[in-house]
């Protein structure tokens, strides 16, 4: 029998290649919701393609031209945030996908967990900014949280068959990004088109941004410490530009396991939905002979400054991290858009840091509250 899917973002770079993955498997997996912000052609596409029952377009304009294109079909299509929650806890489903970026995820998540559905999560904002909601949540509820993301989920394979309590430390490995090696002095007159070639992996252009600057891994790492109850000190970043060692865990007798392959965001992805099944991928594998070299680095924190804020932010607790992570949002999109330069990004995310007073222990409300002001506050600068 298919196992039932809902699939939050599903327009975007992981919500396209889970699709991917049901059509792979369209016996084991069934779409009966998809969600997306406004991409209307995108997802009417999708919906004659896998004919879910319900949609949700985050965008109220976008919701009523994408039910004029589909009346055809009986799907019911719903809007805003009330749309997201009722699809994201809707009878009728096992496993949400959440893939949207940015703040938009935590509160569908929520609503997902009280409604018992396990969630593979690919939202990072949700653990960065609502970990300490998150997962006493999913406790309580008897909720598995899966991660999509390749790092975690890397972490996530290798303590499989490992009691928890035997985890000494975390390797949360990273390509360095298309500026490896840089100077600032190199990095002053970077342009969008030269920080969106990623060196290895096919990304949506935001997180594309966020592994040039290494803001990415502070996000993770954040992201960690609560997937794997883990301290920040026992979570080291490390460089490796092959990308083919995923992330490692070394355990207390100082076993070190890591899962290793080509970099395709598919496997995560298939790994999460079919857990703890693996079955076969048609992708390209890994030939060592060909690979022969694999090395490692310290991650530069003083010329790539979003890393080390990020882990100050992480050590800062409380409503920090949403501060930052709302600081580095607005201000790649400055960077996109010609407004600021690629090293105003981390400057941007310092100066919102600086100005904010730490809630320690926010609600959503207070978090999502910290987001509109960090974003008030950066538009109040003279960038």
């Amino acid at each position: 029998m298919a196992e039932n899917i809902v699939i939050l973002g599903s327009t975007g770079s992981i919500g396209t290649q889970t699709l991917d993955v049901v059509r792979a498997y369209s016996d084991r997996l069934k779409v009966v919701g998809l969600a997306a912000n406004k991409s209307v052609d995108k997802i009417e596409a999708q919906i004659r393609e896998f004919h879910p029952s319900y949609v949700v377009m985050y965008d109220e304009k976008a919701a009523l031209d994408l039910k004029e294109r589909i009346k055809d079909t009986g799907v019911k299509v719903l809007s805003g945030m009330d749309g997201l929650t009722e699809i994201a806890s809707m009878d009728g489903f096992d496993t949400l996908v959440t893939a949207f970026v940015g703040m938009i995820g935590i509160r569908p998540t929520i609503a997902g967990i009280k409604a018992g559905k396990n969630i593979a999560l690919a939202n990072k904002e949700t653990l960065v900014t609502a970990g300490h909601i998150i997962i006493p949540l999913a406790k309580e509820n008897g909720v598995s949280i899966l991660p999509v993301d390749s790092e975690h989920s890397a972490i996530f394979q290798s303590l499989q068959g490992s009691p928890r309590k035997s985890l000494s430390r975390i390797w949360l490995t990273c390509s360095g990004g298309p500026f490896r090696g840089k100077t600032m002095d190199e990095l002053k007159d970077i342009r969008p088109e030269d920080a969106l070639k990623h060196p290895n992996w096919s990304m949506g252009r935001k997180i594309t941004i966020d592994s040039a600057t290494l803001v990415n891994k502070g996000l993770e790492v954040m992201e960690a410490k609560w997937l794997f109850d883990t301290d920040y000190k026992d979570i080291n970043v490390l460089v490796h530009p092959q990308s083919i060692i995923h992330s490692m865990v070394e355990f207390s007798d100082g076993a070190v396991i890591g899962e290793l392959g080509l970099p395709d965001m598919k496997l995560p992805i298939q790994y999460a939905l079919f857990y703890p099944d693996r079955l076969p991928m048609d992708t390209p594998k890994a030939d060592f002979y060909e690979i022969a070299n694999l090395t490692f680095e310290k991650p530069d924190t003083e010329t790539f400054k979003g890393l080390s804020l990020a882990l100050d932010a992480a050590r800062e607790g409380g409503s920090m991290p949403t501060v930052f992570n709302a600081a580095n949002e607005k201000a790649v999109s400055l960077f996109l858009n010609g407004r600021i330069s690629f090293l105003g990004i981390a400057d941007t995310i310092e100066k919102s840091m600086a100005s904010h007073r730490t809630i320690k222990d926010p609600t959503v409300d207070d978090i999502l509250a910290a987001e509109k002001e960090t974003y008030s506050y950066i538009e109040s600068l003279s960038l």
